[in-house]
């Protein structure tokens, strides 16, 4: 600790003679003539949330829009509730960053809208807006950017959520600034496409912009983001990048965030103005050195090491999968799709049998019908879609057979492709029952990207329940499968496997939960028996009497198809189920189809009992 305060007194002199070279110093600046200061004017903005009713705002002076709207006393109300959610700003169908410039609004109300937030890595970037100093609001540059990119292109967006509340995204810039650093800047874009050669084609007039070039010309312009090929970016482009990252770190900009005494402004600049001899500055260094001492403490109190590197590998080692069992998974693989509305990711599947694909009910609800039973958008599924440059036309889905959606109940549809091409082989014969414990792998979309496979471990339903309180809510909660993953948004539909590579399930969905002592919140995920979905697709096709779907079920064998049957047949009798019994009494010409109706209107006769 001496030798601590002695650094500490050589640090005071040293920047008491550095203080003292600063003042002795003419700044740059004094030999300017001062220009008027005309930065930001006092402006109004109007928003809503949820309601139409508007909320007026004043803004005085340079700052985000985020931060304008602190300001509103509902506004607070309304971050707090949706803390673990992500603001999107929409104007129009455009949708603006909340760290845009207060200035960049144009005139017109704004609503306020919030949605799922994505594990965005330039989020925590993205969230601290720099401001060029001296710059005037008439050096903005304000374009618009498509949020579906170009062929071949399934995502630009970090969020694939933000596609369904908007058209368009606002990116905003000063004169002189990069369109690449413009893009980065507003960190809701996907980082691969500064690593290919990707440029803006303007909308109206097909002009291509290199993200190497300056946004000057491109104010009010609208874009989307194409593909030229699959090059690396042009080479001027390339060798700025070091730049860009250094004029976006350079003390030319400074932040309008406010700190805890609501004081704007950097405070490394605000402490080089302070003399070295004043209270600030020994506070500020006195509480450096605290924490440097605190974190050394804190080292030296580090314990049991071992023996948390030996929890955390024998946990792993339950996850651990033979090569053999791999290289199945691989193939099976195969038969795993990407399920896309419009060309836009919005799930998994995979083939179950024939030309059958099976997924959530939740990845179509919003574009199916279900009381004339026909789709209001085109639905697509792509099956080898793996790599982020690869075109993959995909399969058209024809018309939906099944179609059930009661959440954390029944969840799933089974939608029939439209195609004569060969298909994967279907994983029906690969059908199992759930494990009691231990590994599992999933393989999907996540994400909205290419095809992954997850490996991870079967939470029992008691430690669930130790962490989801309200789980008991759902009564249905004990039926499923749950485990953790890192399969969030865009996997939904994917197949599960156990440790023998049979499919027992389909990833539906998860449960949040607040971990202890942590302010993010974690989910543990839950997927649908397999041999639920198909005792109720049984019962759907024979009640609704599409025997030329089942009669193709049927055509695939798979070893348990008897015990599947079998649970069909209590569950019909248990349930005096009369639709079912009256449709399974019909006269079909097909042999095979017949004989399996006739089991369901078998009865077993009662066995007598022998009077002694």
């Amino acid at each position: 600790m001496t030798a601590l305060k002695k650094s500490f007194g050589a640090n005071i002199l040293k920047l008491q003679e550095r203080d003292q070279n600063i003042r002795n110093t003419p700044s740059p600046d004094s030999q300017i003539p001062k220009k008027k200061e005309d930065l930001h004017s006092t402006h109004s903005f109007e928003w809503s949330y949820i309601t139409k009713k508007l909320t007026r705002t004043t803004c005085s002076e340079a700052g985000t829009i985020e931060n304008s709207l602190k300001n509103s006393g509902s506004f607070k109300a309304i971050a707090e509730k949706n803390k673990d959610k992500e603001l999107v700003i929409v104007q129009g169908r455009r949708g603006i960053c909340s760290h845009s410039p207060c200035s960049l609004l144009e005139r017109g109300p704004i609503t306020l809208k919030y949605i799922k937030a994505s594990d965005n890595p330039n989020k925590a970037a993205s969230s601290r807006v720099r401001i060029f100093r001296g710059k005037r609001s008439g050096d903005l540059v304000r374009f618009h950017v498509l949020a579906r990119g170009g062929k071949n292109i399934v995502k630009i967006l970090h969020n694939p959520a933000l596609k369904a509340k908007v058209d368009e995204i606002t990116v905003w810039g000063y004169k002189g600034e990069k369109v690449k650093h413009a893009l980065k800047k507003d960190g809701r874009f996907c980082h691969y496409i500064f690593k290919k050669n990707f440029v803006l084609s303007c909308t109206t007039t097909g002009v291509q912009t290199e993200l190497s070039n300056l946004v000057d010309d491109l104010d009010d312009k609208t874009f989307q983001v194409v593909l030229v090929n699959k090059s690396e970016p042009p080479e001027g482009d390339s060798q700025s990048s070091s730049l860009d990252d250094a004029y976006q770190a350079s003390s030319d900009y400074q932040s309008p965030v406010s700190d805890d005494n609501g004081q704007k402004g950097n405070l490394k600049n605000e402490m080089v103005e302070q003399d070295a001899s004043s209270k600030p500055m020994q506070d500020h260094l006195r509480s450096q050195i605290e924490d440097y001492v605190k974190g050394m403490k804190t080292k030296s109190e580090l314990s049991s090491v071992p023996d948390l590197l030996h929890q955390e590998f024998s946990r792993n080692a339950l996850m651990c999968q033979e090569v053999k069992t791999m290289k199945k998974l691989m193939r099976l693989s195969d038969s795993v799709c990407q399920v896309r509305i419009n060309g836009g990711a919005v799930g998994s599947g995979f083939l179950w049998f024939r030309s059958f694909v099976l997924t959530n009910g939740h990845v179509i609800k919003d574009i199916y019908n279900s009381n004339c039973g026909q789709l209001q958008e085109k639905v697509s599924v792509h099956f080898s879609y793996e790599s982020l440059d690869q075109a993959d036309v995909g399969l058209e889905v024809k018309d939906v057979v099944c179609f059930e959606y009661k959440p954390e109940i029944r969840d799933w549809a089974l939608l029939r492709l439209d195609s004569d091409q060969t298909l994967p082989p279907g994983l029906l014969e690969h059908f199992g029952f759930l494990p009691h414990g231990g590994g599992i792998s999933i393989i999907g979309h996540p994400q909205g990207g290419v095809k992954k496979i997850d490996p991870c471990l079967i939470v029992p339903h008691s430690q669930v329940v130790d962490r989801v309180p309200l789980i008991t809510k759902y009564f249905f909660a004990d039926k499923l499968l749950k485990y953790e993953s890192s399969f969030f948004e865009g996997s939904s539909g994917s197949p599960v496997f156990d440790n023998h590579c049979n499919v027992v399930a389909m990833h539906s969905g998860g449960f949040t939960y607040d971990k202890e002592g942590m302010e993010r919140r974690a989910v543990v995920e839950y997927a649908q028996p397999l041999h639920f979905i198909l005792e109720d697709f049984i019962i759907q096709m024979v009640e609704g009497k599409k025997f030329d779907v089942l009669r193709e079920y049927l055509d695939c064998s798979y070893t348990r198809g008897t015990a599947v049957k079998d649970g069909v047949k209590k569950i019909v009798e248990s349930r005096n189920n009369q639709r079912f019994k009256e449709a399974a009494r019909s006269c079909v010409d097909d042999k095979v189809v017949q004989t399996f109706l006739e089991f369901f209107c078998q009865t077993e006769e009662p066995v007598p009992m022998e009077v002694v």
